[in-house]
Order: C-alpha cells, then sequence, then structure tokens
C-alpha cells in the first residue's frame, strides 16, 4: 500500500529484501570511495575476525531509504540513526523492516528501521525520520 500521512496508521509497515552480491558491494565501493579491504579483499577479509568478506554498513543501511520509497514514495528523509548488529556477507539476504513508531507534527513520522538476514538474525537496528505527502498527488503518488 502506498501511504499519505493522513492514511498511514501507528504499526503500519513496509519491508524490502535484497541478497548482497559480490557486484553490489564493488559498485557500492566505486560510488561511495570506500573501499576497505574488509569489503573488496578476499585475501584481507579472510584473516579478519570475520573469515570472509562483509558488505558495507551504509550499503545495508541503504536498503531503509528503499522500503520507505515502495509504501511512501512522495517521503523526504529527514534523519536515520542506525546501529549494526552484525556484519552482513556477500550472498545474504537482508530484509529492511519500516514501521510507524509515532506521528509526529508538520508531516513528520518516527520509523522503527530494522534489517534483518536470511537466517532471521537482526544486523541492523535504527530509528528515522520521514516527511510524508500530507495528502495525494493529482497522478495517485
Amino acid at each position: 500500500m502506498v501511504y499519505t500521512y493522513s492514511q498511514l496508521r501507528v504499526g503500519d509497515s513496509n519491508e524490502f529484501e535484497k541478497t548482497i552480491t559480490a557486484a553490489d558491494v564493488l559498485l557500492f565501493s566505486a560510488v561511495s570511495g570506500d573501499c576497505n579491504p574488509m569489503h573488496v579483499s578476499d585475501e584481507f577479509a579472510a584473516k579478519s575476525k570475520f573469515g570472509a568478506r562483509i558488505a558495507h554498513g551504509a550499503l545495508t543501511s541503504s536498503l531503509i531509504s528503499t522500503a520507505l520509497t515502495n509504501a511512501f514514495p512522495t517521503s523526504i528523509y529527514i534523519s536515520q540513526y542506525s546501529e549494526f548488529k552484525a556484519p552482513v556477507y556477500l550472498g545474504d539476504t537482508i530484509k529492511a523492516v519500516v514501521t510507524c513508531k509515532e506521528k509526529l507534527e508538520k508531516g513528520r513520522v518516527k520509523m522503527q528501521t530494522n534489517c534483518y538476514n536470511q537466517r532471521g538474525e537482526l544486523v541492523l537496528e535504527g530509528e528515522a525520520i520521514t516527511r510524508l505527502a500530507r495528502e495525494e498527488a493529482a497522478d495517485g503518488i
């Protein structure tokens, strides 16, 4: 469902799921400039406490934006707090879940923002503030 501020109720949620690939990590490294060897070097990462390459935390948290804009296509992202709870490995399928915690003034909404891997483990926990459209646009969005 696509929501406007007036339609949204506390507890309403949306989710987005994506499998993280090596290509995703390399493209994110190129776009962000973050070429930490934990993300781009199999040899380096194999010797780390993680034992293999991991995805950027910012790549994982970017999935939250997709979950938000799929349900709230005219939303404006105002803030995001994220706490990384577990590593995301290449091949993990991550589900970003956004849930309305509180409706604030001026069309703003406080959202719980969590990401889980394919085993249901919490890998990211956070909170976002977004501003939603107060009414539907003429084209239905």
